[in-house]
This record gives C-alpha cells, sequence and structure tokens, in this order.
C-alpha cells in the first residue's frame, strides 16, 4: 500500500462549548495566538470554527458566529499566507469568512444547511469540503443506524459533490469527509476508517477527521478526557493516512506532524 505524507489541518476553536478545548481560544487574541503556535508546529492548514459541532451541541447564529471568526481569520491572514479554511454550515459566515482572509469551506452539512451553500460555494470559488453527518449535531449520536454505512456514505459524498459540482464548484476544489463521529457508533467509525479506499476511489481528496473523539474512549474507557486521547488520535491520523486521506484534522499539530514524518520514511525504506 502506497503511503504519502498527508498534509496537517490544525483546529482553532473559537467557541465557549467545543467538545475538546472549548473556551480556550474565545478572545480574538488569544485565537490568532494559537493558530500561529500550531503553524509553528506544522500545520499546511488552519481550520477556524465559531460553532461547535459536538453532540448535543446547541445552534449559534449568523451575526454570533461570523463575529467570533471572521477578526481571527483577518488577524491570522495577516501574519501568514497559507491555507485557512472556516468551519461552518452557513453561506453567510463563509461568505464573511472569505472576504476576511479563508480559502477553505469546511463544511459538516457537505452544503445542505441552505438552499443557496451550493451557489454560494461556486461564487466564493473556495475549496470545499462536504462531509457526511446523520442526524444533526444535537440528535446524531441518539441511536445512528444503517444497513451498509461505507456504501451509504460513499454514495452519499458522491451525490453531494455532483450537486456542487452542477452548481458551478469545481471539481478540483472539492473534499470528501466521511464524518467520522457524526451520527456514527463505534463499529460504524471503524468500517469507514478500515474502508476509507471507497471514498478515495471516488477520484475526489479526503480529509480525515477523528482528533480526540469519543470513538477513542469506546475504544479505552480510560479517555475520559478529551486530551486524554493523544495516543488514539495518533493512530487514527496515521491509520487514516496509510489508507489514502490527503489530509488529517487534528488538535495536536506537532505530534501528528512527527508521527506523519516516521510513518513516510519508514514507507520510503520499504
Amino acid at each position: 500500500m502506497t503511503v504519502s505524507f498527508s498534509q496537517v489541518m490544525g483546529i482553532v476553536n473559537v467557541t465557549p462549548d467545543s467538545f475538546s478545548d472549548g473556551g480556550r481560544w474565545v478572545s480574538t487574541e488569544a485565537a490568532i495566538d494559537q493558530a500561529m503556535r500550531l503553524v509553528e508546529d506544522g500545520a499546511d492548514v488552519l481550520d477556524i470554527g465559531g460553532e461547535s459541532t459536538r453532540p448535543g451541541a446547541e445552534p449559534v447564529g449568523e451575526a454570533e458566529e461570523i463575529a467570533r471568526v471572521a477578526p481571527v481569520i483577518a488577524g491570522v491572514r495577516a501574519r501568514w499566507g497559507g491555507a485557512i479554511s472556516v468551519d461552518t454550515m452557513k453561506p453567510s459566515v463563509a461568505r464573511a469568512a472569505v472576504a476576511a482572509g479563508a480559502t477553505m469551506w469546511n463544511d459538516v452539512t457537505a452544503l445542505s444547511h441552505a438552499p443557496d451553500s451550493a451557489a454560494v460555494a461556486a461564487e466564493l470559488g473556495c475549496d470545499v469540503v462536504l462531509m457526511h453527518m446523520q442526524g444533526e449535531p444535537r440528535t446524531m449520536q441518539a441511536d445512528p443506524r444503517y444497513d451498509d454505512v461505507v456504501g451509504e456514505v460513499r454514495d452519499y459524498l458522491h451525490e453531494r459533490a455532483a450537486a456542487a459540482m452542477a452548481a458551478g464548484v469545481a471539481r478540483e476544489r472539492i473534499w470528501l469527509d466521511p464524518g467520522i463521529g457524526f451520527g456514527k457508533t463505534l463499529a460504524h467509525n471503524m468500517a469507514l476508517t478500515a474502508r476509507l479506499d471507497a471514498l478515495v476511489d471516488l477520484g475526489f481528496p479526503v480529509l480525515y477527521a477523528a482528533s480526540r473523539k469519543r470513538t477513542i474512549q469506546a475504544i479505552d474507557p480510560t479517555a475520559t478526557l478529551a486530551t486524554d486521547r493523544l495516543g488514539g488520535s495518533l493512530a487514527l491520523a496515521l491509520e487514516g493516512a496509510r489508507r489514502g486521506a490527503r489530509m488529517v484534522r487534528v488538535h495536536d499539530v506537532r505530534e501528528t506532524v512527527q508521527a506523519l514524518k516516521v510513518q513516510a520514511a519508514v514507507t520510503a525504506a520499504d
């Protein structure tokens, strides 16, 4: 199996209630400082979000979300020329983020939240991540069920990619994300990881995001805190990369970059 060195997307949550680091980077200055630390640690992309999508999360109004993320994006852009992603489901927030300097829209609803989502993505001309989610954040983990999780996620994302292209989004701008932990049990998450090739084979770059998620606690019950899940996060990031993910989305950038470098060195020697 060929392994390439996956890009690393560093997470910056500008929210008071994110599952892992909610409240740590709420102020604009703190969030910008954290973003620049992640750049120093080796992040290729920064993913900045102002609304938590953890299980049970409550929605945030558009104006509040824009007020959270736009100043951070603008501040990071003033100091860094790399790729910046906005993690939002709202077209108005994506538009404000791109105006502030974002170059990617990471949408957990795969451009289905609003009727004009796909049209706005085409208008903005930015990269777009289409993620699979069963249900919505407040209820998605209540009782997720699939007949064939790999086939259903693959087909859904293929359909959403086709819809995005029909609206004018360039094919080369589209990324796919299986949505680990978004309306899925441990068994679903493991199946999607083991069969990531089903998404890779669609021909779009794949983003794999399992950092600090509860699926790790489901395997190791001692990992009750999100910060206890570094080992599991690294294992899943490496597995995602090994199975073809072009990018991994993580909290612990420095450790992930090191792990990927070691994996690539071993592969090169094989």
